[in-house]
């Protein structure tokens, strides 16, 4: 018997966005995982692709036998330029692909492109959904918490919470220079 393809981490194309669009409209429309409550069309994610792109930042896709299976990117935490080494990350699974390490895959792959780029913090904003599956992926990440905001967001008739995690990408050395951490 022969074992499955291993899933390939590599940055997103245009041609992906459809299927990026299609595994993201399926969390607007059926969790509170976003607070999205109508779902992007692909010119959306067109835009964000081109302007990840410009900032140096990741948008990556997970692909298993030739399809889409997951995407994560990394985007400014703030808009505020004191802000501008902090990001924040997104990861998202195709509903019938969780549970099989893409999530770890692209979140690690996310951290590490951004420790490479310069970025020293990273932020995870998770949506209270009754699950911890994104807060464990993110502590296995080396996330730790930093906040818990209560009832913050409205949606399907329920009020949610978000938790703030928080992963340093850089050590910091007394001279006040830095290096890339990666594990």
């Amino acid at each position: 018997m022969r074992a499955a393809p291993e899933p390939v981490v590599r940055p997103g194309t245009p041609s992906d966005l459809r299927a990026v669009a299609d595994i993201y409209t399926h969390y607007v429309r059926h969790s509170v995982a976003t607070f999205e409550e109508t779902p992007p069309a692909v010119a959306h994610w067109e835009g964000r692709l081109t302007d990840l792109r410009a900032r140096e930042l990741p948008f990556l896709v997970a692909e298993s036998d030739g399809a889409v299976t997951g995407f994560a990117y990394a985007s400014p935490w703030r808009p505020k330029p004191a802000y501008r080494h902090t990001v924040e990350d997104t990861v998202y699974l195709a509903p019938d692909a969780t549970g099989q390490g893409l999530g770890t895959a692209l979140l690690e792959a996310v951290i590490t492109a951004c420790a490479r780029a310069g970025m020293r913090q990273m932020i995870a904003v998770i949506a209270d959904t009754g699950s911890d599956a994104s807060r464990a992926l993110h502590r296995r990440s080396g996330f730790t918490d930093a906040g818990h905001l209560v009832r913050v967001g409205h949606k399907h008739g329920r009020w949610i919470d978000t938790f703030l995690m928080q992963r340093a990408l850089t050590t910091e050395h007394a001279d006040g220079s830095a290096e890339a951490r990666i594990r």
